[in-house]
């Protein structure tokens, strides 16, 4: 059992040591935020985007670096899931995009302002969080024999793993809001895919596809691969 003098003593010590500790630990922390915060990388650009997130209110909706609410999407790795065109289109008109899908009301920002805040959104995407949040698990695709050749995201044109999977699937992965891919290019010809991703409502007037930010050369692109995407041909094995 301690003395007095041994326990004060102790307690001293001990208490000592650790407010140490705590200064070490504040000064490791303090010097490793520029490198994980990409501080470098913080433009005016994404100041801006900073203030306008903030006045926007966004965080009473979104999610970001674990802060927010969850009505709707978390968006810290937006931009690397969804890349620049969507995240813009979003800001631009978020019921053109989702017809009848999104609550999301439309701020009528600028040009300019949505640059701001893809910039923004950019550089949250690009800070070191320690693996936070997990990554989505739709990496690697299961694909039965004879299906579609495409076994995995890493397979298929850059534009279609951060657009069109927003809405629709291929190889049971994807959203449910627009039909399955899976065939497409077996049920429509060359012709209608190209007409339809350059314009879905002058192929059908009340298509709830919007018309996305696609350059012709990703029209281009993407045609080619659904095309390809055509249904199994029939299995037939004489004597069964």
């Amino acid at each position: 059992m301690l003395s007095k003098s041994a326990a004060r003593n102790f307690f001293i010590g001990g208490t000592a040591a650790c407010f140490a500790a705590f200064i070490l630990l504040t000064i490791d922390t303090l010097s490793r935020i520029p490198a994980q915060t990409n501080q470098a990388a913080m433009t005016p650009a994404v100041v801006r985007g900073k203030h306008l997130w903030d006045s926007s209110n966004c965080m009473g909706c979104h999610t970001l670096l674990g802060e927010g609410a969850y009505y709707a999407p978390e968006l810290t790795r937006v931009y690397e899931r969804r890349g620049p065109d969507f995240v813009a289109a979003m800001l631009r008109d978020p019921e053109a995009m989702y017809p009848g899908q999104r609550r999301m009301q439309n701020y009528g920002f600028d040009e300019d302002q949505i640059a701001d805040l893809v910039a923004f959104l950019q550089w949250i995407g690009q800070m070191d969080l320690n693996g936070f949040p997990p990554q989505p698990t739709l990496g690697q695709v299961a694909v039965a024999g004879g299906g579609s050749s495409i076994a995995s995201m890493a397979d298929r044109p850059q534009v279609f793993n951060l657009m069109c999977v927003a809405c629709h699937s291929l190889g049971g992965s994807g959203g449910q809001v627009g039909p399955a891919l899976d065939g497409v290019g077996s049920r429509l010809s060359t012709d209608y895919i190209q007409r339809w991703l350059r314009d879905p409502l002058s192929v059908k007037a009340d298509s709830k596809m919007p018309k996305l930010p696609l350059s012709e050369e990703t029209i281009v692109e993407l045609t080619a691969f659904l095309s390809k995407q055509t249904a199994p041909a029939s299995n037939k094995e004489s004597g069964k």
